[in-house]
């Protein structure tokens, strides 16, 4: 993780003094292990400030199953850097046993409906449903959804007509070099 922060913070910087500042959010994927390292939060701090990344440009990603397991920390790490501007996605959001008894005490922005829902949605009237209520009690919770391994086109429609604010996979476009 500290590695992947500092290769993307470096490339963001290059952009940035390149020419105007890139669009949108970049999401960094952030593991367990690292939440659960003391010195990570003030590791994470200092990139920043040493590669002039605004924190607004950032979206870290935690897994459902990290953020539960390590509730504390990850709750602490959040806050601090939702302070100071960046986002969060909840990652594979309900596949945990306990996924909405956590919701409420995680200062997430996007909930990332995992995958194993999203699939199968068109023929499975369960898991179109799981996708229905994750994305309900999102934005009723004030959360943006987004829709994971999305591969058909038929499958994004589905996902405007229930509302999902974003979509990710194949059917949007396929994984490209990051910074090139």
């Amino acid at each position: 993780d500290r590695w992947v922060i500092t290769s993307a913070f470096a490339i963001l910087e290059r952009q940035l003094e390149s020419g105007p500042p890139p669009t949108g959010v970049f999401a960094i994927n952030v593991s367990g292990a690292s939440i659960g390292d003391e010195a990570f939060l003030d590791f994470v701090q200092a990139q920043f400030v040493r590669h002039s990344v605004p924190y607004t440009s950032v979206c870290f990603e935690i897994t459902e199953t990290t953020a539960v397991a390590s509730l504390t920390r990850a709750t602490q790490f959040m806050t601090t850097l939702r302070g100071l501007g960046c986002r969060f996605a909840l990652d594979d959001f309900g596949v945990g046993v306990s996924s909405f008894t956590y919701l409420k005490h995680l200062p997430v922005d996007y909930l990332k409906i995992d995958g194993s829902f999203v699939k199968d949605m068109l023929h499975d009237r369960v898991n179109y449903a799981m996708v229905e209520a994750i994305h309900r009690i999102g934005h009723i919770m004030g959360k943006k959804t987004i829709a994971e391994s999305v591969e058909s086109t038929a499958i994004l429609d589905a996902l405007r007509t229930i509302g999902v604010d974003y979509a990710q996979g194949y059917a949007i476009a396929k994984p490209a070099i990051f910074g090139q």
